[in-house]
């Protein structure tokens, strides 16, 4: 039996139209589909009803793939595609598989030698990197640092000293409620030759991305980006 593929399909990165965020080819991908694996139900459908798909939301099959599926279900996923049946990969916001619990899915069908097919969409880190006239030459980026203030001091001077050896940006995340912490740590940890830029919002109307060493950023002040979806990335 022919095997079905995996489609990975970006979303939208907030409250935004489908089609104003993705390429018309992305969008007729996600109409066509019938099973779908997500990071959040409730999320996924209303992007799906947003499209709208070809076939009524509750005839289609959508089953979730979070921080929370035990590992013994995620090979069951794999199912419809072993049955010759194609499926979508939705993540929370952008791009599935980056930052998504979703890789375990797209290991697992390589393995199982099912076509994986990424399609084109936005990424929060890619246009955070794009947008901060930071190195995109030599980059990581390291997910969330460490929530206790003391480690996460450590983890900082840590990817400084690794940027200014390698010339390397650094990228990574913050819950959304200590995004306002963060940038007050990297103040007053970083020096003060080193950049650091603050990416919020990205592809909605209120995107902002600025880049300022410490002290340009003692001057202006924290901008109010607690509770929104936000990049940090800087280069020593």
């Amino acid at each position: 039996m022919t095997k079905g593929r995996l489609f990975l399909i970006p979303v939208p990165l907030g409250p935004t139209a489908a089609d104003a965020a993705l390429p018309q080819p992305v969008l007729n991908c996600a109409r066509q589909l019938i099973h779908f694996v997500v990071e959040n139900a409730k999320s996924a459908r209303a992007f799906l009803k947003s499209l709208p798909t070809d076939t009524a939301l509750q005839q289609i099959e959508i089953r979730e793939l979070n921080e929370h599926t035990p590992s013994s279900a995620v090979q069951g996923l794999l199912s419809p595609l072993l049955n010759g049946i194609d499926v979508g990969l939705i993540s929370e916001a952008g791009c599935p598989a980056i930052a998504d619990p979703g890789a375990t899915l797209v290991a697992l069908a390589h393995q199982a030698e099912i076509q994986v097919i990424p399609l084109i969409g936005p990424s929060s880190l890619l246009l955070a990197l794009m947008g901060s006239g930071l190195s995109g030459q030599n980059f990581a980026f390291h997910g969330y640092l460490p929530a206790k203030a003391d480690q996460r001091q450590k983890k900082i001077n840590a990817l400084e000293k690794d940027s200014i050896r390698e010339k390397r940006t650094q990228l990574f995340i913050e819950t959304p409620y200590r995004n306002r912490q963060m940038l007050e740590t990297l103040i007053h940890v970083c020096a003060e030759q080193t950049r650091i830029c603050v990416a919020t919002d990205l592809t909605l109307t209120s995107e902002s991305i600025s880049t300022r060493t410490p002290a340009q950023w003692r001057r202006v002040g924290i901008p109010e980006i607690d509770r929104r979806p936000t990049v940090f990335l800087f280069q020593a």
